[in-house]
């Protein structure tokens, strides 16, 4: 099992950056596959960014150029940077993980973008 814990997010005005974090309880490096997911109100959770276990990254169209994620496995955490935020970012982002075909989830971490 992991567990992940989120932080990082906030209220933050249109063209302006948010770092989020995501801390697993274990190293990551026995982790298949971890990623970030968003959700807003009303709307289905999706795919915002992703790292396989062979170290591929997949980025929806609609953070390409903008968000980048990253990981520190000595610090056992995953990052996403996300630049040029936009009022349509607004949602809750959790943290996922794939390990041994189990889908663990972080509580999420609510993002707030104003125009």
């Amino acid at each position: 099992q992991v567990q992940l814990v989120e932080s990082g997010g906030g209220l933050v005005q249109a063209g302006e950056s948010l770092r989020l974090s995501c801390a697993a309880s274990r190293s990551i490096l026995s982790v298949n596959a971890m990623g970030w997911y968003r959700q807003a109100p009303g709307k289905q959770r999706e795919l915002v960014a992703r790292r396989s276990t062979g170290g591929s990254l997949t980025y929806a169209d609609f953070v390409k150029g903008r968000f980048t994620i990253s990981r520190d496995n000595a610090k056992n955490t995953v990052y996403l940077q996300m630049n040029s935020l936009n009022p349509e970012d607004t949602a809750v982002y959790y943290c996922h993980a794939n390990m041994n075909r189990r889908d663990y989830w972080g509580q999420g971490t609510q993002v707030t973008v104003s125009s």
